[in-house]
C-alpha cells in the first residue's frame, strides 16, 4: 500500500493558484473588478500566512499567523459568494473554490485550538 502524505503549504499554494485561474477566466467590470480584487487578495494570503506560521519563532506567533490563516480562508468564503452571485456564468467552479475554501477554514479553526490546548497543557 503506498503511502501519500499530507502537505497544506502545497494544498494553499494550489488552491491561491486555482483563485488565480478562476479570476483571469472572468469578465471584468467596475463592479466586479472591486470584488475580484478581494477575493484575489484575501485567498492567496491563506498560503502565505500558513508559511509564516511554519517558520514562526514561537508558540504564540505560530497561533497568531493560524489564526490570520482562518480568518483570510472564511474571508475567501465571503468573496467567493459575492463572486458567485455577480459572475453566475462561472458558478460551478465557484463551488468548487467556495468547497475548499470552507475546508481550508475547518483545517485551520482546528489547528488553532490544537496549538491552543497545547500552551494550555
Amino acid at each position: 500500500m503506498e503511502e501519500t502524505t499530507y502537505n497544506l503549504e502545497e494544498r494553499t499554494a494550489q488552491f491561491s493558484e486555482n483563485i488565480v485561474i478562476a479570476i483571469k477566466q472572468c469578465k471584468k467590470d467596475q463592479l466586479i473588478f472591486p470584488v475580484l480584487s478581494q477575493l484575489l487578495r484575501a485567498s492567496t494570503s491563506i498560503g502565505a500566512n500558513y508559511c509564516e506560521a511554519n517558520g514562526a519563532s514561537s508558540r504564540k506567533d505560530f497561533i497568531n499567523k493560524i489564526h490570520i490563516c482562518k480568518k483570510e480562508a472564511k474571508e475567501t468564503e465571503y468573496w467567493l459568494r459575492v463572486a458567485s452571485n455577480a459572475v453566475p456564468e462561472a458558478s460551478e467552479q465557484w463551488g468548487t473554490l467556495k468547497k475548499e475554501a470552507h475546508e481550508l477554514t475547518l483545517i485551520f479553526s482546528k489547528i488553532a485550538v490544537s496549538a491552543r490546548q497545547g500552551i494550555k497543557n
